[in-house]
């Protein structure tokens, strides 16, 4: 026993004490992919405290939350402290602020208090929402096939999986081959719920270990085509005018579809080897889930499959195809594994369904009733699209379901900037909440000023963009319920609007720049975008602005001529700035606009050969003002309800 350990005088070798850690120092515990967002943060700060005694895992205080967690995936940092200054400061920054405040109108302080209600928590007390959607009781996902051996549920979805895979002869057994990587494969376990939260079907997935793929030798190309939402909302808009439906259909396994130029070799997945025949391995004759070129596989077939049925591609839409027989028309816009179908003729559209499900297992989901997140309502000569209940969950997500409502999206009288002497708030929450009302701008342009603007402070986010971002959210629990309506309406033209402000950003002085189309009276395409350059005059701005307008404009017309509605007329966008008018006819060069790059000057050439036109209007008609820049409430409703935007 002389210099031994009991340990070590009993197993003869010296224990690892690779584990042992400082006692008090800064480490990051990681977050699992089931616990986070898309955009959340993949670790949590906190200090070491300790050791758990029943697993190999590490105790950790988060003062952050107050509470000690035990993990056994953390990242040690041990030349750092936590910083309680830091802490301290973070904590008293909403009462500071708030403090701060105090000389300001009495109505801004009250909405300013309500705000700091919304971020401190009750103590004591949690939401039963929240304590399922942190512990994850209600469900339980298997990490691995280990853990569903025994489990007959989970192997009725696995056999599933495989008897789909094999009808589709996707994997040929063969001979390990000595000159070729092997890729690994896995199954993946998924529970999929119904909407009332109840459980719908166990789903197993057999994904390929695509990150041991290597470029070059497994794959080349992976770039694949996905509709554009101005496509799918100008589609919606044409199937209203018309007075067609809509219709939808999912491909099942649909990456299991694309056939691969590549020869690879895939593992036999766990519980399913073939007897006597361990050692060879699948050839894939077909793509698999998480093969890096699997979505362009996937296009490829479509894409030929489409031609075959007598489909003509679009040229500037890669993921619209339009069949004319005769006189009826037959669209179909794909989005991956979704295709969305329209036309005038219901036999028509009723065949492509039964020769599609020939080739390809497919879901016949009915009349377009939920895609993307949005919910469309399909009446007669009447289309209505919005997101109310991806609202509703933005509203729980950040625990403001009772929130005082707004009336307007942004403050007209503040002007946000990187440093506005307030302090910084928590980066991953508020990309997290940005990330959400993006997505929510789909079909509600009347915010797309307010989260464009919040965009740029993703980086360097304080107490007062976390202020204007709530404040957005307070505008849509009182317009929840508000999306984009398409009506039919006697004259199908196209026409624009462009605007832009004048240095409207107080940290570089660049230009917001904002236009939108409608065809007939209602919109399906719009943008709020800071301009590259500095705009040295408001002619500048407002002439870069029609430049990327117009470019919007030569692309829908495209898209119409491949429709087979090809505009007979010029389309007009208005713009309400008559200097930068005369500039785009003017061909003479002076002091004014020779600084202006060369790629802004093709509006002449556009002009001239009669494609597009611009023609001035007053400001007080110029619809695109509300992706400029933040109105007061009576300006703002009525351009809101200019746009389409309304309740259903």
């Amino acid at each position: 026993m002389k210099d031994k350990t009991p340990f070590e005088a009993w197993y003869d070798y010296k224990p690892s004490l690779n584990f042992l850690r400082v006692f008090g120092r800064l480490c990051f515990s990681h977050i699992p992919q089931a616990k986070r967002d898309k955009l959340d943060k993949k670790s949590e700060p906190g200090i070491f405290v300790g050791y758990s005694s029943s697993s190999k895992a590490y105790k950790v205080y988060q003062p952050q939350t107050g509470k000690i967690i035990v993990n056994r995936d953390v990242f040690f940092n041990e030349e750092e402290k936590w910083n309680w200054e830091q802490t301290k400061k973070t904590f008293t920054s909403m009462q500071k602020s708030s403090l701060s405040s105090q000389t300001r109108e009495e109505q801004a302080s009250e909405q300013w208090q309500e705000e700091l209600e919304d971020d401190l928590p009750t103590r004591g007390t949690r939401q039963l929402y929240d304590i399922y959607q942190r512990c994850n009781v209600a469900i339980c996902e298997p990490a691995g096939y280990e853990e569903v051996i025994k489990d007959q549920k989970w192997q009725k979805a696995m056999e599933e999986e495989l008897s789909m895979i094999k009808k589709n002869k996707t994997l040929e057994l063969v001979d390990r081959p000595k000159d070729r990587k092997i890729i690994g494969v896995k199954w993946v376990f998924r529970t999929k719920l119904n909407a009332d939260g109840s459980i719908n079907k166990h789903k197993a997935k057999l994904v390929v270990k695509g990150y041991a793929q290597v470029l070059g030798v497994d794959y080349s190309d992976t770039f694949a085509h996905v509709a554009r939402l101005d496509t799918i909302r100008l589609v919606l808009a044409i199937a209203a005018q018309n007075g067609w439906k809509v219709f939808q259909l999912n491909v099942k396994s649909a990456f299991l579809n694309g056939i691969l130029q590549e020869e690879i070799y895939v593992e036999q997945p766990e519980g399913f080897m073939e007897q006597g025949e361990e050692e060879k391995v699948y050839l894939l004759k077909k793509a698999l889930y998480d093969l890096k070129q699997a979505p362009r596989a996937w296009y490829s077939k479509i894409d030929e499959h489409l031609s075959i049925l007598g489909f003509q591609k679009s040229m500037s839409e890669a993921t619209l195809y339009v069949k004319c027989k005769g006189k009826d028309l037959l669209i179909v816009s794909l989005y991956v594994d979704n295709l969305l179908i329209t036309g005038g003729n219901a036999k028509l559209v009723e065949k492509f369904k039964r020769e599609m499900m020939k080739i390809f297992e497919m879901t016949d989901l009915g009349l377009m009733a939920y895609f993307l997140g949005m919910e469309i309502k399909q009446l007669e000569n009447e289309v209505f699209i919005c997101q109310k209940k991806y609202a509703k969950e933005i509203l729980k997500k950040f625990h403001m379901e009772d929130c005082k409502a707004m009336t307007t999206p942004m403050n007209p009288k503040e002007s946000l900037s990187k440093e506005d002497d307030t302090n910084k708030v928590e980066e991953g929450y508020f990309r997290i909440m940005i990330g959400c009302l993006m997505y929510l701008t789909a079909t509600r342009p009347d915010i797309l000023f307010a989260v464009s603007i919040l965009s740029r402070y993703m980086h360097c986010a304080s107490v007062m963009h976390l202020k204007a971002a709530k404040r957005v959210i307070r505008y849509i629990k009182g317009t929840i319920d508000f999306g984009v309506k398409f009506k039919k309406c006697q004259n199908l033209k196209l026409q624009g609007f462009s605007d832009s402000d004048w240095g409207g950003s107080v940290d570089d002085m660049k230009s917001t720049s904002g236009y939108c189309f409608s065809l007939g009276s209602r919109f399906f395409s719009w943008s709020s975008k800071k301009q590259e350059t500095v705009a040295q005059s408001t002619v500048e701005a407002e002439f870069i602005t029609a430049t990327a307008a117009v470019n919007q404009a030569l692309w829908l017309r495209k898209l119409f001529c491949d429709l087979h509605l090809k505009q007979q007329n010029d389309t007009e966008v208005f713009v309400d700035n008559q200097a930068a008018i005369a500039i785009s006819h003017n061909p003479v060069f002076h002091g004014k606009t020779k600084h202006f790059k060369i790629k802004f000057f093709f509006l002449r050439e556009v002009q001239k050969e009669g494609e597009v036109s611009l023609i001035y209007c007053r400001s007080e008609d110029q619809l695109a003002d509300i992706f400029t820049k933040p109105l007061p409430t009576n300006k703002f409703e009525l351009l809101r309800q200019r746009l389409g935007v309304c309740s259903s």
